[in-house]
């Protein structure tokens, strides 16, 4: 299996009053969503257990899951990593300026495990390139390990964030992280939060 991508040739500005520039702009080639009742079916028929069991073991896990990861626990997802809440919020120098109301999203932070990183690194990715008329030039595949982006980051500069306020991030991909939380300078990309106020995650 490989992954699939597509480069598509775009007129991308970085400001107003730029006039330009062509790029191959790259994103993922989603198929479409598989329905739960079709997951459930496939686990069942791996699994040797019946389509009802596996339905309730399914229920009785997202309850687990939910009841679990809104009480602010880490909850482990069994082949897959761990979720856990978390937060975009604003800073602010006086302790009586700390409201619930500088909280700008709530969120849910999916921490992938070692061997599905290993996995999705491993992973060929096919590359088709069109121009901007839609026109297919060219395929490309790729069988180079890729780095598998951590949502958790690891404080060096590599966009990532400081857990629970206390890292300081201090990359070369843009500004400093003050006081553990996003990136104030952007990610990888050049995209980022760039909210220029740091934020715990």
């Amino acid at each position: 299996m490989a992954l699939k991508v597509k480069a598509v040739e775009r007129l991308v500005k970085f400001n107003k009053n730029d006039a330009g520039t062509w790029l191959f702009v790259m994103q993922p080639e989603l198929y479409t969503a598989l329905s739960q009742e079709k997951v459930i079916k496939e686990a069942a028929l791996r699994s040797g257990v019946s389509k009802g069991v596996m339905q309730a073991c399914w229920d009785a896990a997202g309850e687990v899951i939910k009841a679990w990861a809104t009480e602010g626990h880490s909850v482990a997802l069994p082949g897959l990593g761990t979720m856990r809440f978390g937060l975009r919020a604003k800073s602010v120098s006086d302790v009586n300026d700390v409201k619930a109301k500088l909280i700008r999203t709530r969120r849910i932070v999916f921490t992938p495990s070692v061997d599905l990183k290993d996995e999705l690194a491993s992973t060929s990715i096919q590359i088709t390139c069109y121009d901007r008329n839609g026109e297919e030039l060219r395929r490309v595949t790729s069988t180079d390990p890729g780095e598998v982006e951590d949502p958790e980051g690891d404080n060096t500069g590599n966009g990532g964030s400081g857990e629970n306020g206390g890292g300081t991030n201090t990359g070369d991909n843009g500004g400093g992280n003050s006081g553990g939380g996003t990136n104030n300078g952007g990610d990888n990309n050049g995209g980022g939060d760039g909210e220029g106020n740091g934020s715990d995650e």
